[in-house]
């Protein structure tokens, strides 16, 4: 189990007299939804929670639920929460100055979700301002942005393996965000495509569907349009989905051409959606084996009205030795250095 005795000696040390706290206001990558007693319930991919201060002392609270969450200070996992309900974890080994605590999650929820209560920090500790960084970075996409499995050696899991084996803190998004001083949101959902799921499941539902969703599985509630979240850069990886398993009777496409032409209308009219609300973004567009074409049409189409709006990457050579085929650690750091080529020619 996952760092899981680290975790119950920190959580014993609480039985103790508590000493006088501070709470931290933490700095949010990515969605969340406020809670009455001032946490946070989250549940799309990669989520992370940063606290900054001085002492010796600081003190975690969150419910993992059935997800996977990361502790880490000073840029070092303390341990990792696999158990559902509250964990309150008191680190007071630390050196004297300024220390950085954070929170990731790391697994995929497509139905629930996790709560983060707060940071506070003890006696003789001062609270800091949160860190902020200069760049903003909204990544979309399936499986492949996720992490799906990204952990696992092999392509044969159990579902269960799947869920435990996913990491979007070893995906292409956070590695760039890292390089480019960025932080960064994530929405994004394994199995879903621009207007097609793998296999012709959840018809109606594709991403473009959930991404105005603040929890995946939720319908409600929705972001609020006055969403202070201005990313200078926004990475969209979406077709695999549409296009790995070929058009079967009563799906909603006739044939594959009729799948091609509705992928890249629908494609170019999200982008357009997203332009006019962050018109201050440029745009990203991985382009896989199987619809780099599209992506270059999609591309081209959304130049023709915006010029320079829109810069299709492609990425092909990947080893797909993770769960299911999917990126391992290796292609996640290729895609990244891939998207960051490119990201450096289009960001101010």
């Amino acid at each position: 189990m996952r760092s899981l005795f680290l975790a119950a000696v920190a959580a014993l040390a609480l039985s103790s007299p508590a000493a006088a706290q501070t709470a931290l206001t933490p700095n949010i990558g990515g969605r969340t939804v406020a809670l009455p007693d001032g946490g946070y319930e989250f549940g799309w991919p990669g989520v992370y929670f940063e606290g900054r201060f001085t002492g010796r002392s600081v003190e975690v609270a969150a419910d993992p639920q059935l997800e996977h969450l990361a502790v880490s200070i000073d840029g070092k996992v303390r341990t990792e929460l696999d158990l559902p309900g509250v964990a309150r974890m008191r680190f007071d080994d630390l050196g004297p100055g300024e220390h950085v605590v954070r929170v990731d999650k790391l697994t995929e929820s497509q139905t629930g979700s996790a709560r983060f209560l707060g940071f506070t920090v003890g006696r003789g500790g001062q609270a800091l301002p949160p860190p902020a960084r200069p760049r903003k970075i909204e990544f979309i996409g399936d499986s492949h942005t996720v992490g799906y499995g990204v952990r696992s050696a092999k392509r044969s899991c159990t579902q269960a393996e799947i869920h435990d084996l996913t990491d979007t803190s070893l995906t292409f998004g956070p590695i760039l965000s890292r390089r480019l001083d960025a932080d960064y949101r994530i929405v994004a959902f394994s199995g879903r495509g621009v207007v097609r799921n793998y296999g012709g499941s959840s018809p109606g539902q594709p991403l473009p569907v959930l991404y105005s969703r603040l929890i995946p599985g939720q319908a409600a509630p929705a972001v609020d349009p006055a969403d202070p979240w201005r990313p200078d850069l926004i990475v969209i990886g979406l077709g695999t989905n549409d296009f790995s398993t070929p058009v079967a009777a009563g799906e909603a496409w006739a044939d594959e051409a009729a799948l091609h032409a509705d992928y890249r209308k629908t494609y170019a009219g999200f982008i357009h959606d997203l332009a006019r609300r962050q018109p201050q973004a440029k745009f990203l567009l991985i382009a896989g084996d199987s619809f780099a074409a599209d992506v270059d049409a999609v591309a081209q189409a959304v130049d023709a009205e915006t010029p320079g709006l829109a810069t299709p990457v492609r990425i092909t050579g990947m080893d797909l030795s993770a769960c299911d085929w999917h990126p391992s650690i290796a292609d996640q750091t290729m895609m990244a250095d891939r998207l960051e080529a490119a990201a450096r020619t289009v960001l101010p």
